[in-house]
């Protein structure tokens, strides 16, 4: 027989980031059937590299290796990488990327909890600044492409470069929704002539759209858990919402609605996967919603106005900058603490 009170143990590390990692299947299941399993190879070496540069940085820093491999934190590092670089990646370029990532953005800090940055998104833009024409390079969606390349050709690419025989990379790739967007509006097209094209779906881009619903129904499940808080998510999707919403509307023409913004790109990845990385956001509510809603801001203003088709990780790395600050002017009053201006002396003007 029960008796009250009923208290539950809370989750250690390493079941906090387990349980983000299943979050992620729903997408990655969806990023599977509409792109081909070339992710899973990308995850794959993405999870190897991760895992192996831990241990080894561990080693460096005479610090134990076992416990600090089963927090799970390198392979959801490696994890998120993966699923923001293109499927048909280098795999150089994917191990480059994510041993960055954990050697300098997180173990450079200290490691797990000191990081200023988050890992994956340091490791993401060094790679999209280093190797543009790489990072270009996305799978087209099944039934748009020229060519649809089977799991072994994939393979073949990624390691090897090489592609079946007749095959061109321009016939199985293409860029994305938003890059797509992008340039065809710099050709003075109208928003309706471009989201005709057979590259966008009912919301945004075809199949991406549905691997963004993917995410959402994973966030949700964090939220359903208690892994995450409703702040960053609301705060980042409303803000990107209203500020597209009020463009849209002064000039339908030239800006999209709210919701492409929303199904496109990393916006749902990154309002529920990494926005909310508990090391480089607030601790605060009030910071969080501060800190979610600058990020909502700053990229729709690099996918509107700005050079990169996506802003991300940039934003995510643009508002990590601004976290302690956030975190000192939000933080609670110390219960029974007075300020200055509270003491009676002062307000005297005695000395």
């Amino acid at each position: 027989m029960l008796f009250s009170p009923f208290i539950s143990k809370p989750d250690n590390v390493s079941q906090i980031m387990l349980k983000v990692l299943l979050a992620l299947l729903p997408g990655i299941a969806l990023y599977v059937w509409y792109f081909g399993p070339a992710i899973l190879v990308s995850i794959t070496l993405a999870s190897l590299t991760a895992l192996g540069t831990e241990a080894l940085m561990l080693r460096l820093r005479n610090r134990p290796i076992a416990p600090f491999l089963k927090d799970n934190s390198a392979l959801l590092t490696g994890w998120l990488l993966a699923l923001s670089i293109p499927p048909l990646a280098p795999w150089w370029l994917i191990v480059v990327g994510t041993a960055f990532a954990i050697a300098v953005a997180k173990h450079l800090y200290g490691g797990l909890g000191n990081n200023l940055f988050n890992p994956a998104m340091v490791g993401y833009a060094v790679l999209i600044i280093s190797f543009p024409m790489q990072m270009t390079h996305w799978i087209a969606p099944h039934g748009l492409g020229q060519i649809e390349l089977g799991f072994f050709d994939q393979l073949e690419y990624i390691f090897l470069g090489v592609l079946p025989h007749n095959a061109t990379l321009d016939a199985i790739t293409m860029a994305t929704p938003l890059d797509t967007l992008k340039t065809h509006l710099h050709l003075d097209q109208s928003v309706q002539q471009i989201l005709d094209m057979p590259i966008y779906g009912q919301l945004a881009g075809h199949g991406s759209e549905m691997v963004a619903w993917g995410f959402l129904c994973g966030g949700l499940y964090l939220l359903a858990t208690r892994i995450i808080s409703w702040h960053i998510p609301v705060a980042y999707l409303g803000t990107l919402f209203v500020i597209a919403g009020i463009f849209h509307l002064l000039d339908p023409g030239h800006y999209v609605a709210p919701l492409f913004h929303w199904f496109s790109g990393a916006a749902m990845l990154g309002a529920f996967f990494i926005l909310t990385d508990p090391v480089s956001s607030p601790t605060t509510n009030k910071g969080r919603l501060i800190f979610a809603a600058g990020a909502g801001l700053i990229t729709y203003l690099i996918r509107a106005f700005g050079g990169f088709p996506d802003g991300t990780a940039f934003a995510t790395l643009l508002m990590n900058i601004c976290v302690p600050l956030i975190v000192l002017y939000t933080q609670p009053k110390v219960f029974g603490k007075k300020s200055p201006k509270d003491n009676p002396v002062h307000k005297e003007g005695r000395p």
